[in-house]
């Protein structure tokens, strides 16, 4: 299976465009399609050189709360060397194009397309880029709900390349799911995974369930439904969704159908805020 990532094409459309796509906010989800990351729609961050990202999600009350999704674009000579300015955060990196250099513990992690990164809270890390050309990573970052008695995880580098794809039940190896971290590990309360699906196979039933969701979609194409309604999807485009959105998709065209897709896991509800 080839695999591919998409990256934001920045840029602002001409004024003789006509934009059919429609980006979407609900009290249940939202739908951010590929033409609204534009160059005006970037931000900043302090600490960051030659550094510009896309936020697609943040913590929002009353609607998803337990993570942010940012697309980061630096460019030759970039980077930071203090990221993260909250030490109860922990981060999943995601690398889709170009070369970063990322450093914690004393050692250098050289991250190309297809790379990923987990680091805990508290680490003390790096990331610059080294190259002539920019690199493109996502970054999705979740405040670490520690418990007395669990040991926190460590930081660990792996790429997609590497992580064997699961197939999920009676789906023929047609729905896999490729998991950067074992469910049933404890010391983690989030999955950040890729779910793949070749031409034509589905989610053949209305998944509603605890998790929020942050989910961007790297290759291919797809029908995807969101409470009662479906939309037509590309890579590219980035769907976000409160707990308990039904969802289901459906592959379309001729590649597989992949997406980058966070989740909170393995923590009780809380009971106060």
């Amino acid at each position: 299976m080839s695999k591919h990532y998409y990256n934001p094409q920045g840029g602002l459309a001409s004024q003789d465009s006509v934009n059919p796509e429609t980006a979407l906010f609900t009290n249940s989800f939202a739908f951010i399609p590929r033409a609204v990351l534009s160059d005006i729609t970037t931000s900043a961050l302090p600490f960051w050189n030659h550094t510009r990202l896309w936020v697609l999600a943040r913590p929002m009350t009353g609607f998803a709360e337990t993570f942010s999704h940012y697309i980061m674009e630096i460019s030759a000579g970039g980077g930071s060397e203090q990221p993260e300015d909250d030490q109860q955060v922990q981060s999943v990196l995601f690398i889709t194009s170009g070369a970063l250099t990322l450093s914690f513990h004393g050692q250098d992690f050289t991250l190309e397309a297809g790379a990923y990164a987990y680091l805990p809270a508290q680490l003390s890390w790096q990331i610059h880029n080294q190259t002539a050309e920019k690199a493109v990573f996502h970054w999705i970052r979740k405040r670490y709900q520690s418990l007395t008695g669990i040991v926190p995880p460590r930081p660990f580098v792996t790429s997609d390349h590497l992580v064997e794809a699961e197939p999920m039940p009676n789906t023929d190896g047609k729905w896999t799911t490729s998991r950067f971290v074992a469910p049933d590990d404890v010391r983690h309360d989030m999955h950040v995974n890729i779910v793949t699906l070749a031409p034509g196979a589905q989610i053949p039933f209305s998944e509603t369930h605890v998790m929020e969701h942050g989910l961007y979609i790297l290759q291919g194409s797809g029908k995807y439904q969101l409470n009662q309604s479906w939309f037509d999807v590309e890579a590219g485009d980035y769907l976000w969704l409160r707990a308990f959105c039904p969802q289901s998709c459906i592959a379309t065209g001729d590649e597989p159908f992949r997406y980058l897709l966070y989740k909170d896991v393995n923590r009780h509800a809380r009971m106060h805020l």
